[in-house]
């Protein structure tokens, strides 16, 4: 079985969407795109640098447009589940059919923007913890007022908080964690942090008629498959300001019976946890069309498990 995943803000780099808009097609469906949300996505994807698509505002629907724009240059393939790490759930919901693909980039653009006014608020941000028992972090955490905003699973925490409180973090780490690593955002998200974006979230969302999934589609929320679309798109509101249990999406991964996952461009966050998490699931990242050939054929092998046995064995 097949699971699409779709990354989360932090995992775009400069000129990382050049390459897509090679393939057949792909410019102008990405300018439409621009047009739609009033912002220029093939600008960033291919000029802008580090700074430019950090921004909340511009790096959500870029990711989320690069993630539609990769999944569909696969072809016609049919995974048994998607799912997407924080705003990658926007992108496992398009793909999914419960929005189509304008709406859903409508939706993020606003999202973005609202997430953005609320950093704007208080000086916030986010740090990932290498080492250390989850546990033992989580209560650290919480003790200094941190938000455990992202439980990735392989042993990976995401704290969110004030600048004075991460600062503090760095000064006083959990037992066990060697390092705190700041990331690429601009915010507190997925924390009270981000309690206005989720009100403004709610309007825009209130707004659309989502469908039910075609595919089965697993919540950041609990892990939990989610079978009706309003529920899903209430559930991409609430996360805003609610924690990534990713740890959870890959225990139900597991239950599934996932034997494949392919992540969707930019790739290789959660491939990377994949590999600590899920011994034995083959896992590949679509970071270029070159990888294109190989997610192809790792799709044939799961379709057609015999063919990949036989050869293997050749």
């Amino acid at each position: 079985m097949l699971v699409l995943v779709a990354p989360g803000q932090g995992a775009q780099t400069p000129g990382f969407l050049t390459p897509w808009l090679d393939l057949p097609g792909a410019t102008d469906r990405v300018a439409a795109w621009s047009d739609a949300i009033g912002l220029d996505l093939i600008h960033y994807g291919t000029q802008a640098d580090a700074d430019a698509i950090r921004d909340t505002a511009v790096a959500q629907p870029l990711l989320v447009a690069a993630g539609i724009l990769s999944a569909t240059a696969l072809g016609d393939i049919q995974p048994g589940a998607v799912a997407g790490h924080s705003v990658g759930e926007f992108t496992a919901a398009a793909f999914a059919g419960v929005l189509n693909d304008t709406a859903a980039l409508g939706l993020v653009r606003k999202r973005g923007l609202a997430m953005a006014e609320a950093a704007s608020i208080t000086e916030t941000g986010m740090a990932a913890l290498l080492g250390g028992d989850p546990e033992v972090s989580v209560k650290h955490l919480e003790k200094l007022g941190l938000t455990p905003a992202n439980i990735n699973g392989a042993g990976q925490i995401v704290a969110a908080g004030t600048l004075e409180q991460l600062a503090a973090l760095n000064e006083d780490k959990p037992e066990g964690v060697r390092k705190v690593v700041p990331l690429k955002v601009a915010g507190a998200f997925h924390t009270h942090h981000m309690a206005p974006a989720v009100e403004t979230l709610a309007k825009a969302a209130a707004a659309l008629t989502p469908a039910d999934p075609k595919i089965t589609y697993v919540s950041n929320k609990d892990g939990q498959t989610v079978a009706g679309g309003a529920e899903v798109l209430k559930r991409l509101v609430g996360q805003v300001a609610n924690p990534v249990r990713w740890d959870l999406c890959m225990e139900t991964f597991k239950q599934l019976g996932v034997t494949a996952l392919i992540e969707v461009c930019p790739g290789g966050t959660l491939t990377g946890l994949a590999k600590r998490a899920l011994p034995g699931v083959k896992t590949l990242a679509l970071k270029t069309p070159a990888d294109l050939d190989a997610a192809r054929e790792l799709v044939s092998a799961v379709s057609d498990p015999a063919a990949d046995a036989a050869g293997a064995d050749a």
